[in-house]
């Protein structure tokens, strides 16, 4: 099966529980988490993951369970796949 990639990226005011409840609505969906990054700068939390959405059966509703957690804790979070992030960011 190939892999398919997307990244995510999450920002926000540091509060706790943004990792547990965007890592768990990823693992709900069937995504693996392949590589994560994550820093507080002052009190904004910043978040860049790549992960595999080879088994992810309904991307619509990833989508959905992410805006919940982006409305819930007023957060942003972005999810491309990665070919187009790095078609958009290529020098």
């Amino acid at each position: 099966m190939e892999q398919k990639r997307a990244v995510i990226t999450v920002v926000g005011k540091d509060q706790v529980g943004i990792i547990a409840k965007v890592t768990t609505a990823l693992a709900d969906n069937q995504l693996n988490v392949l590589d994560i990054s994550q820093t507080i700068l002052q009190d904004f939390f910043t978040m860049m993951m790549i992960v595999d959405l080879s088994r992810a059966a309904d991307l619509e509703k990833l989508q959905a369970d992410l805006e919940k957690i982006e409305q819930d804790m007023q957060l942003q979070i972005d999810m491309q796949r990665e070919d187009i992030f790095q078609s958009m960011h290529r020098i």
